[in-house]
């Protein structure tokens, strides 16, 4: 089984921290959010992954290269961002002649049963229920089964509340890419790009049998909020880091779990937690923290923070309330370095 991840598009909602950071290379419950993603898929047995990138690119497969190099990785630059059907269309050379391939988005970060899902057979798509699926690409379904009738695109008024949500299996990869060069030959575009699901629903005309696959949990981190709040599920998901350790490493610090601590950190006189995650190399001084995320060789002092996200390298003091501040950028509310 082997997956294809698009990863080319620049974050814009996720500014400042995408002015100098891949998105998925973000942290979110201490770790890069690609690497949530690889991590599920191997665990499933997926065993290679193609990467379509393109803003950044270079510092994602630097990333992934490091973690993944055990993994058989490919890397397809996308130069002109016209929509995921473009993104999966550009690595037909690679995954034509597959048996099967898996399509999971980067930027959402889904808890499922993969293996289930490899074992039905039929081409899956990931699905579900929302309370505003004009937001994203619908499923109907055959009554009273699992069977796709029909999918649409981001439709004004949607048939069913069903969302695709970013993972589709697809056991015909040939057929697939047929009907990707179809809308792009005939320029066939929904919101001014090449969509996936128009591909689908081509494959659908002609005959292809799909079937909708309800995921358990569906995380997005698309903005900051969406970010810390995906932050605080995986923590609970996953359980926090070695509280007993972090107290002895750091006996004037208070830990409220769950938490999880990078390595060479200096914390003390500090309140951390709960669902506080930060990368190594961080300094917290006479600070309270709770709902934080925190890159690597941050340095914050006398801060309360909360539902804030703070960039590598950033320099914080004398701040209370919620921040987003950027990589290498610096926040000083008393005036005082």
């Amino acid at each position: 089984m082997r997956a294809i991840i698009p990863v080319a598009g620049i974050g814009s909602r996720m500014r400042p921290h995408t002015h100098t950071q891949a998105k998925v290379l973000l942290q979110v419950a201490g770790k890069a959010m690609i690497d949530h993603i690889i991590d599920d898929l191997e665990a499933a047995g997926v065993d290679g992954v193609t990467l379509v990138v393109g803003y950044l690119g270079d510092r994602i497969e630097e990333h992934v290269t490091k973690h993944y190099g055990h993994l058989t990785l490919n890397f397809v630059r996308q130069q002109e961002m016209l929509g995921l059907g473009h993104a999966i269309a550009i690595t037909k050379d690679i995954h034509k002649d597959d048996d099967r391939v898996l399509i999971i988005l980067g930027d959402t970060i889904v808890k499922a049963d993969f293996r289930k899902m490899f074992s039905l057979g039929d081409s899956v798509l990931g699905v579900k229920a929302v309370d505003d699926p004009r937001r994203f690409g619908t499923v109907e379904n055959e009554k009273g089964t699992d069977r796709i009738t029909g999918l649409i695109e981001k439709a004004e008024n949607p048939p069913t509340n069903l969302a695709i949500v970013g993972v589709y299996l697809i056991n015909d990869p040939k057929m697939m890419y047929d009907g990707l060069d179809h809308i792009i030959k005939n320029d066939i575009r929904t919101k001014k790009e090449f969509q996936l699901t128009d591909a689908l629903a081509e494959m659908l005309k002609n005959g292809h049998v799909m079937r909708s696959f309800e995921i358990e949990e569906w995380l997005d981190c698309g903005k900051p909020e969406t970010l810390l709040s995906t932050n605080r599920r995986l923590l609970e998901l996953h359980g926090s880091g070695d509280i007993e350790e972090y107290q002895r490493r750091y006996p004037k610090a208070v830990f409220v779990p769950p938490v999880v601590v990078g390595p060479d950190c200096e914390i003390e006189n500090a309140v951390v937690g709960p669902y506080v995650s930060m990368r190594h190399e961080v300094s917290i001084r006479n600070s309270v923290l709770r709902d934080c995320t925190i890159g690597k060789n941050a340095a914050l002092e006398r801060v309360i923070l909360h539902d804030s996200m703070i960039g590598e390298f950033a320099v914080v003091q004398g701040a209370c309330g919620s921040l987003n501040v950027g990589d290498h950028s610096v926040s000083c509310q008393n005036g005082n370095l």
